[in-house]
């Protein structure tokens, strides 16, 4: 899978030490200018749905489960790959330095109606919810929100940010010429 971007936290001083491994699959589910997002209300922030690849899980199986329950997504198909970004950053926890993320993004379709969702609790606490965004609207809102860098942004919002713009780039200008 190619290699998008390596973003590394500000914040983050070194690369060594006692390193958190987390993979992730992402999905990229586009209908015209608009994908399939998540926003987190606490956060106020858009995020593609996806989330953790537990040990031994296939990557592709990863991302059927968390898009069918993040957004109630069904027959969930033509998955192929669209490229990873990996991601170091601080880690708060006592027993790790810092945390290194590996994002796998694919590209897939669904039916066009979605189901209900299955979140979890955290999730559900949040406000996550489903939206079909507009991907540059998308792309202004978080950039907005990152200028205002409210205590409550979460760090996840650099790599999501960062994700949308390089969707929009490679699906090109609008229809309209906008």
């Amino acid at each position: 899978m190619r290699l998008i971007a390596e973003l590394v936290h500000p914040a983050l001083t070194t690369r060594t030490g006692r390193v958190l491994r987390r993979h992730a699959a992402r999905a990229i589910v586009q209908r015209g200018r608009s994908l399939l997002l998540l926003y987190t209300e606490r956060y106020d922030d858009f995020s593609f749905p996806g989330g953790g690849i537990a040990d031994g899980e296939d990557p592709v199986a990863a991302l059927q489960r968390e898009l069918a329950e993040e957004t109630g997504a069904t027959r969930i198909r033509g998955l192929r790959d669209y490229g990873r970004v990996e991601e170091y950053r601080p880690d708060r926890s006592p027993d790790h330095d810092l945390m290194h993320m590996t994002s796998r993004f694919y590209v897939c379709a669904i039916d066009a109606e979605l189901g209900a969702t299955q979140l979890e609790h955290y999730e559900q606490a949040n406000g996550m919810r489903p939206v079909w965004m507009d991907v540059e609207a998308a792309i202004a809102h978080n950039r907005a929100v990152l200028q205002r860098a409210d205590a409550r942004m979460g760090l996840s919002i650099h790599r999501e940010t960062y994700m949308l713009a390089h969707v929009a780039a490679e699906a090109g200008p609008p229809a309209d010429g906008r």
